[in-house]
């Protein structure tokens, strides 16, 4: 139970934080692609951004919600995120039905 809260804290909370310092560190720099890359990896925020852009309110959302429907407003990045969330589900399943199979409980 306390590794679950630990990890939605992680993509809750600190996950953000750390886009946003990377985001601030590389502002000089072209970010667009690097901020799509990150998005996947944080499945609270792939959710978050997909559920806006359904709502077709990805104007809030400012520069990153244009880049965000530029991309995701897409089939092929529909389809893109759906996998990611997907696999997001899967892995864990399949992580943890391995470990449950080796225990005698």
């Amino acid at each position: 139970m306390g590794l679950s809260i630990m990890i939605w804290l992680f993509f809750a909370l600190l996950f953000d934080g750390f886009i946003l310092f990377i985001l601030f560190q590389l502002s000089d720099y072209p970010v667009e692609k690097l901020v799509l890359i990150l998005s996947f990896l944080n499945p609270i925020g792939l959710s978050r951004i997909l559920i806006l852009l359904h709502l077709d309110i990805s104007a809030l959302m400012g520069y990153a919600g244009a880049i965000f429907n530029d991309f995701f407003g897409t089939a092929g990045g529909m389809l893109c995120s759906l996998l990611a969330l997907i696999s997001w589900i899967l892995f864990p399943f399949w992580f943890s039905l391995k470990i449950f199979k080796r225990k005698d409980i």
